[in-house]
């Protein structure tokens, strides 16, 4: 946890780019379904997508994902509220 309001609002800022910075692969994966025809593997496709939500979500192997942000927002609203 941030030991400053400061310190938490540069980390919430920090998770929120990095996140934002991944939405551009699930972008990608619902361009390759929109994009599909009937002759296209939907079933796989949509499973690429899902697979590339999940890793925005969680962060993968390597990083913290929307779950890092998350940990990040509250821990800085507590401080904010003074908690």
């Amino acid at each position: 946890m941030a030991k400053s309001l400061e310190e938490a609002r540069k980390k919430l800022d920090d998770e929120y780019g990095q996140v934002r910075r991944h939405l551009d692969k699930i972008h990608k994966a619902l361009d390759a379904v929109e994009k599909a025809g009937p002759e296209d593997d939907l079933h796989d496709l949509l499973e690429k997508l899902e697979d590339q939500v999940k890793e925005v979500r969680t962060g993968g192997l390597m990083g913290h994902g929307a779950n890092g942000h998350k940990r990040a927002r509250n821990d800085y609203l507590e401080m904010k509220k003074g908690k």
